[in-house]
Order: C-alpha cells, then sequence, then structure tokens
C-alpha cells in the first residue's frame, strides 16, 4: 500500500490487537507504525518483571509467536516450570523458557536504570521487528479486577482464576501518577500522525488503561489525526479473551453497540468512525446516531491476508477523513 506518509498510531493490548498490528505493519513502510502498548497487564512474578502484551506484540511481529496458543513463542518448552513444580514453586503462570529469557533480560535491564521505553526498544531491535512499540507510561500501573467478594490483581484473575469470578468493575492503582508515553505524545505534538487505530482488544483491561494515563484521550480527541475504532465484539462474542463475559456482568450489552457506547460514553468526541463486523450491519443506524461514523467490513482475522485486509480498511478510513 504505503501510500500515507505520515507515521500511523495503533493502540494495541492482547492477542486481538496484536493481530491487528501485524496487519498494519505489512501495509505500512518500515518504521512506519508506531504502536502504544498497556502495560496495565504487567506483573512481578518469581522476581522477574513480566509484560505479558508487549511480549504478545513483539512475538507476534517478529513471526516467533505461538499462533495456537495465542501467547508465548512457538516451538515451547516448560522443563523449568516442571522442575519448579517438582519443588513445589508457584507454576500457575506458565513462563516458557525461551519466553523465560526475555523475562530475565528485561528485568536486568531496568536493574540497570533503563526505562521500560529503552528496554522494549532494545527487545524490538534484537527481534528484528522494525515497528515503534511504545508502553504506555514508564510508571507502574497495575490493573485490578473487582469481582463478587474479592480483589483480584489481573494476571490472578486472568490466569490463575481463568477469568471464573464474577466481575463487578475495574481499577488501575498508580494511574493517577502516570504520564503518558513521552515519545507518542511529542509525536502528538508535533502532528505526525496521519491516523491513530485502536485495534480490537478488551475495552475494559486493555484499552482503558492506555486512553486513562492522564493526558492521553484528550491529547487523541485533539489531534488532528482521525481515530478509528474496530470493535472487538462480533456477533454477540469476543474472538478471544473474556471481553464478553465481562460485559455481561457488567451489564453492558453484549454487542458492538454496547462497546460503542462504552468508547463515546466514557471519551465523549474521541472516535471519528467505529469499524463493526459485517454480522452487526443492522446496529450500524444505531451506533451512528452516537455521533461517530460507522464503517463496515469484514473484521475476523484468521489468516494473515485477513490481517492486512483489516488494515487497509482501517488506514483508508484515515485517508478519507
Amino acid at each position: 500500500m504505503n501510500r500515507v506518509q505520515n507515521s500511523i498510531l495503533a493502540l494495541s493490548g492482547g492477542v486481538g490487537g496484536a493481530k491487528l498490528a501485524l496487519g498494519l505493519a505489512d501495509e505500512l513502510t518500515p518504521g512506519q507504525l508506531h504502536v502504544l502498548v498497556n502495560t496495565g497487564d504487567d506483573f512481578e512474578h518469581l522476581g522477574l518483571h513480566i509484560s505479558p502484551d508487549i511480549d504478545t506484540l513483539l512475538y507476534t511481529l517478529s513471526g516467533l509467536a505461538n499462533e495456537k496458543l495465542g501467547w508465548g513463542l512457538a516451538g515451547e518448552t516448560f522443563s523449568t516450570m516442571e522442575a519448579l513444580q517438582r519443588l513445589g514453586g508457584e507454576t500457575w503462570f506458565r513462563l516458557g523458557d525461551k519466553d523465560m529469557a526475555t523475562h530475565l533480560w528485561r528485568t536486568r535491564q531496568l536493574k540497570q536504570g533503563k526505562s521500560l521505553g529503552e528496554v522494549t526498544a532494545g527487545l524490538a531491535r534484537r527481534l528484528g521487528v522494525l515497528t515503534h512499540v511504545h508502553p504506555m507510561t514508564e510508571e507502574s500501573v497495575r490493573t485490578t479486577v473487582h469481582c463478587v467478594g474479592e480483589d483480584l490483581a489481573f494476571q490472578h484473575y486472568f490466569v490463575r482464576e481463568r477469568c471464573e469470578p464474577a466481575v463487578t468493575g475495574f481499577s488501575f492503582e498508580g494511574i493517577s501518577a502516570a504520564r503518558p508515553n513521552r515519545d507518542t505524545m511529542r509525536l502528538l505534538h508535533d502532528k505526525a500522525f496521519s491516523s491513530v487505530v485502536i485495534c480490537p482488544s478488551n475495552p475494559f483491561v486493555s484499552v482503558d488503561p492506555i486512553l486513562q494515563v492522564p493526558g492521553l484521550w484528550l491529547a487523541l480527541r485533539d489531534n488532528p489525526a482521525p481515530v478509528v475504532l474496530v470493535s472487538p465484539i462480533v456477533a454477540g462474542q469476543a474472538i478471544k479473551g473474556p471481553a464478553a463475559k465481562m460485559m455481561a456482568e457488567l451489564g453492558v450489552p453484549v454487542t458492538a453497540l454496547g462497546v460503542a457506547q462504552h468508547y463515546c460514553t466514557r471519551y465523549p468526541r474521541l472516535l471519528d468512525y467505529f469499524v463493526i463486523d459485517d454480522s452487526d450491519a443492522t446496529m450500524a443506524d444505531e451506533i451512528g446516531k452516537l455521533g461517530v461514523g460507522v464503517a463496515v467490513t469484514s473484521t475476523v482475522m484468521k489468516s494473515r491476508e485477513d490481517k492486512q485486509r483489516l488494515a487497509r480498511f482501517t488506514l483508508q478510513l484515515g485517508e478519507a477523513q
């Protein structure tokens, strides 16, 4: 494609975000894409700093991801976890032997005084990733999932408890003191982005943490670059992850319209276009009443070609603005 000359910004978290980011990277010139990644999922485990959403994105962009599992590296082994289990250690969060190297390298670099952004850029270079990958903030922000009867750190909810507890809400510890990624804010100030794409990620635990870093969503709203969001809900279901379950438990309609209402209420006038799947075309008029442009296409990404096609569609919307 390569018709858009300025940089493109994508907001991403989880597997769905990484899929569209890969399509965008394929459609753009090397280095043209910047991805701002959720770090509310980050946590410290077994003495290591783990950044799940950053790693999912890096592994996907580098072609090393385990596509069958949707997380980790292809061809992974778990000998360390098996040995740790024999010793009675914590193994609920399964770290692969090759994946462990990423966390060891990151943790050592952070302890030597490098920022998470610097460490992430270093990992990208070593994995051959030409896309600019930015953590949403350098400060520590940790997602808490409020459940019936208890509060859980995100990874405890997501992995240890397998998303089984009913949720009542979410909070992001440390976010009030966080500052948005400096490089991203500089590029927004310089009006360097042709468009902004919010990938089909979980609204509550992948995108909200990014947008709620103080000053970020308002900077996106007030920037001339059009903001295009792809719905993560298709025909009443989440393609991957617990978004649909969360919506139902929160009393939010499990539809593309429910997603649009969340964003348009929480972040008024942020979105220029809301992209929905062909199967949800009947909701287009109702979504349009929220004051956002609606675009309809196939949004399910099963193949590399699907990712590229959806990426082209979102980029063309940005060009048309």
